[in-house]
């Protein structure tokens, strides 16, 4: 959230309201630049067409501002059972009677206008969901978590580019390989971020070992040489899931890259390029990071080690909000919100560094980690079970940090992602870590 006074009630509803229309221009950016047809498409079956995602943030917006705290009417219930996340998967949707392009823009025209004059007449307070404007800001960021997943069916998509960014600044400097982290304890998750989901709370003590932690993620070269030295061929870096899933999906390099003699190419929202070797790898799996850290002698950090480095400040012994302090990200501090459309090489923002030393914790790839998606100790779904509970288990993986495509509202370092560990179209990719008595 914006660094808003959320005593007062005017300057919250400000803030509330710039999040709501970045959001909003991003959709629009998102879904204005292909026709009709590429919106209605199904570009994988991993993904919703355009259309579904465009209709459903209105959806989400009507039922829980415009219904639950406005207490309005339904606008449309017939169609709430087409836009419900949970009642057809992704591969069903296109053949649902979807609302076409111009009739789903107007209903979340219509949801959105509403949901300004209910903001104006909010005590933003009174209520669990009104307090902070913590409805609101949900709502802001759903949207933009739905942003960041309708660029990746940008880059799933075929076809000439359509989407265009000036490329990430220059690394700033070299960096040595890898920080220590000390030992000892620190808080993890939080009960006073006022946005924050239900799977990030709530606050609780974690006492860790010292470890190390790879300063920066690994990068295209680095990931270049695990290839060439047969790590895709060599069961004894995999698990045995890893392995059974790398035969039978046949994966020999990240997503998206291709051989052309002896050089690596790639190809980014539909653009064909070399590789570039000094930018975080990008499309791998977590059964592809977890084998690249056994080949490199390392190990994923687990996500209570990713957060500590991210947050611990050993000099105050508090958790910051983001690695460099509390203050909100700034085009300085890291590469958020689809400013570019691409990581920034390593050593990149050194405004942006954890007290470890640590770089590009936040933005550039979401990294895996090695922990399963669970509760924390005290956890409580709110204000909908469907969020997180159900999807704790080890079927997902947990993922920090965030990406290129992740937006400042719906970044921070106690935010949690999580996906299934065969995942590759997410913008993902990872950092390594190992024992400190292992130097």
């Amino acid at each position: 959230m914006l660094n808003a006074d959320r005593t007062d009630p005017a300057v919250l509803r400000e803030a509330i309201a710039a999040e709501l229309q970045t959001a909003r221009d991003r959709t629009a950016a998102l879904t204005d630049c292909v026709d009709d047809r590429d919106l209605t498409a199904q570009h994988s079956p991993l993904m919703s067409p355009l259309v579904w995602d465009l209709a459903h943030v209105g959806n989400q917006e009507e039922l829980w501002l415009l219904r639950n705290v406005g207490g309005h009417d339904p606008m449309r219930p017939e169609i709430d059972p087409l836009y419900d996340a949970f009642e057809h998967p992704r591969a069903e949707r296109p053949s649902l009677p979807l609302l076409p392009p111009d009739e789903a823009r107007r209903y979340a025209h219509e949801v959105r206008g509403r949901v300004f004059d209910l903001l104006e007449a909010s005590p933003l307070e009174g209520a669990p969901l009104l307090d902070a404007g913590f409805a609101f800001g949900m709502i802001a960021q759903h949207e933009q978590q739905h942003d960041e997943t309708m660029l990746i069916t940008h880059q799933l998509r075929q076809g000439a580019a359509v989407l265009a960014a000036p490329p990430p600044p220059a690394a700033a400097d070299r960096l040595p390989a890898e920080v220590v982290v000390p030992a000892g304890p620190f808080i993890m998750g939080t009960d006073t971020e006022p946005w924050a989901l239900d799977n990030e709370r709530p606050a609780h003590q974690v006492d860790l070992p010292a470890f190390r932690l790879d300063t920066a993620p690994v990068t295209n070269a680095a990931y270049q040489e695990f290839i060439a030295d047969g790590g895709y061929l060599d069961p004894r870096w995999w698990t045995a899931e890893g392995w059974a899933h790398r035969m039978q999906a046949g994966l020999s390099a990240p997503l998206f890259w291709s051989r052309d003699g002896g050089q690596w190419l790639r190809r980014r929202f539909g653009t064909v390029e070399p590789v570039p070797p000094d930018e975080p790898v990008l499309h791998v799996s977590w059964y592809e990071a977890d084998a690249y850290a056994r080949w490199a002698g390392r190990r994923l950090p687990t996500e209570a080690e990713w957060e500590k480095a991210a947050r611990y400040d050993p000099a105050t012994e508090r958790s910051r909000r983001y690695p460099w302090g509390d203050q909100e990200p700034s085009a300085e501090h890291a590469n958020l919100g689809q400013r570019h459309l691409q990581p920034a090489p390593v050593g990149s923002y050194p405004a942006g560094a954890a007290p470890c030393g640590a770089r590009q914790l936040i933005g550039d790839v979401w990294e895996w980690t090695a922990s399963d998606f669970l509760p924390y100790p005290g956890f409580t779904a709110w204000p909908y079970k469907e969020y997180s509970e159900v999807f704790f288990g080890p079927e997902y993986k947990v993922l920090r940090g965030g990406s290129f495509a992740v937006a400042p509202v719906a970044c921070r370092g106690t935010f949690r992602n999580w996906d299934y560990p065969v995942r590759r179209q997410i913008f993902s990719g990872f950092r390594t870590a190992r024992d400190a008595e292992d130097a």
